[in-house]
Formats: structure tokens, sequence, C-alpha cells
């Protein structure tokens, strides 16, 4: 779902930017007024999960790969605000440091992956669980809103890929981006994940609220974590499995080299498609995931030494 460089115009990609800085912005403003010093962690943590989890790349038809995004989990441990701003951050960290999504393209993708992701997924969880008042609705709002919300979030990346061409080409009408109309990218798209992705994103959401919520309930209950060793351990069990996504060839669609469009933009990153030089692949990404999660979790904690200590509310 990671959208790469060159493949929307530079319009779009600022169009794009221009539309997250108000939510951004109302963001930041709700973490400050709302998340208290001890909460903040919380937010490096979500990162963390999301991080790792948009790196188990999994198999799709047509060589294509996909993965989780852990969205609308977040939002539910944390509130959507915060998780708005946690997805935001990992997909800046997975840009600069790992090419993973592209630098121009940030805003479409944070538009897509740390926006339209957690909000819907959290507000259809939010509409059937306060309206079916048991287990099961609590369980049937995450299902449903973590399948849906993937699938919204693929469907704005396809859009955005299929308006290129009809937007955007030379004297000789040849597209200047992304090749694929909308009558391409939409079902390209859409298929895969409503089919494997979307219930790839409702496994791991269920399991891992199903673990959170077993070892450290007042994490989703109250917005407070106390056994904190339980949940830095799964952490540490994701990164351990990370290796995985290494048996998906390939990459996503839409994720390709940059051979044949116009007007490419390059960018180097520090350990692109997390590998390291000289290190075999399953230890490189098992290492980049390490550093990614630690710059997360840091980044949080060193957020968190600015605020003062107040009384806070769980963000919704």
């Amino acid at each position: 779902m990671h959208i790469p460089d060159n493949y929307l115009s530079p319009v779009t990609c600022a169009v794009m930017g221009a539309a997250m800085i108000p939510v951004w912005s109302i963001a930041v403003k709700k973490v400050k007024e709302e998340v208290t010093k001890t909460k903040m962690p919380l937010l490096g943590i979500g990162a963390a999960v999301s991080f790792l989890l948009m790196m188990f790349n999994i198999p799709l038809p047509g060589g294509t790969t996909g993965h989780a995004v852990g969205g609308t989990l977040i939002a539910i441990l944390i509130g959507p605000f915060s998780a708005c701003i946690s997805i935001t951050v990992s997909l800046l960290i997975q840009a600069l440091l790992f090419g993973d999504g592209g630098v121009l393209a940030f805003g479409a993708n944070a538009f897509n992956i740390a926006f339209v992701l957690p909000f819907l997924g959290y507000y259809i969880y939010k509409f059937i669980s306060d309206r079916v008042k048991s287990e099961r609705g609590e369980y049937i709002g995450l299902i449903l809103g973590s399948y849906i919300g993937v699938n919204v979030a693929a469907l704005c990346a396809a859009i955005e890929f299929g308006l290129q061409p009809l937007l955007f080409t030379n004297a000789g009408g040849q597209p200047l981006y992304s090749p694929y109309p909308l009558s391409v990218s939409v079902p390209a798209m859409l298929i895969p994940h409503l089919l494997i992705v979307g219930v790839i994103e409702v496994l791991f959401t269920v399991a891992i609220y199903m673990f959170i919520k077993k070892v450290s309930p007042e994490t989703i209950y109250v917005g407070t974590m106390k056994k904190s060793k339980a949940v830095y351990g799964l952490i540490v069990v994701l990164i351990c499995l990370t290796p995985l996504g290494l048996f998906a060839t390939g990459t996503g669609w839409g994720e390709w080299k940059i051979e044949g469009v116009q007007n490419s933009f390059s960018f180097e990153s520090v350990m692109s498609d997390y590998s390291i030089k000289g290190l075999p692949d399953f230890a490189a990404y098992i290492l980049s995931a390490v550093a990614g999660v630690a710059i997360l979790i840091i980044v949080f904690k060193v957020i968190s030494t600015f605020k003062k200590d107040k009384a806070g509310k769980k963000l919704e």
C-alpha cells in the first residue's frame, strides 16, 4: 500500500500533503491536551507495532505482495488521533531510513494509512460496540473496522494511482507517472485486499487485541499500561518473526522500480528495502526491525520528557 516516489505527480503529492496538514495539526493539539506524560510512550509502542506489521509481507496473486497495518487496532488502543501521529512517524521512518514508501509521496501515504485507515476503522468499531453491548459486539466491531479500514485505504491509493494517466500526460498523450487508469488500478488493488490482505489485517488485529486484553486490559479500557513487560515481549516476538516477510517475493502493486517513469526523483535511504550490505537478508531484516522499533520508542519517550504531568483522558 506504500506509494513510492515518481508514481504520483508533484501536484498530487502537494495536494495530499496539504490535505494532511489540518489532520496533523488537530491530532498534535489533541495529543498535547489529552495524552499525559506517562501515556506518551504508548504512542511509541503503537508506532512500533504498526512498523513491524508492515514488514510482514505476504504473497498475493499476480506476483505482488501486501501487508497488514494494524491501524484500527492502534486507534482502539490509544485513540484515533494518537494513532494518526504514531503511524505517521512510523511511515516517516520507513521512508527516510528504509525506502519503504516515497519521500515526496509521504503525504499521500499518510493520508491513506495514518488517516483514512485508523479513523474509519475506529469509528466503525465504536458504532458497533456502542450499540451491541457485549463482548460479541466488541469483536464484531473489531473485525469489521479493521477489514473495512484497510480496504478503503487501499481504494484511496488505487484512486490516486488511477487518476495520474487522466491528469498528467506528455505532448504525445503518454502518462508521465503511474500509467494505469482507474479501470486497472482499482481492481488490481482492491481484489487482493478484499480477499487476502483484509483477512490478514483482521487476524493480526484480533490476535494482538486479545493478547493485550488478557495481559494488560487497562491499556484498552483505561488507556494506561501496567504490565509493559508482556507488551514489550510481544514486540520482541514480532521482531524475531519479521524475516517471514522475506518469503514473499516481489513488491506490492504500484511499488515498482522507476524505470520508464519520467521526471524521476531519487532519494537514497540508509537501509533500502531493509537490507544492509554484507549481511544476510534475514539478519538485515531483524536488524532493521530492531533499529526501527528502537527509534520509534525513543522518539516518543523523548517527546514525553517535554510534557508536564497532568491528568489526561483517552482520545476518541
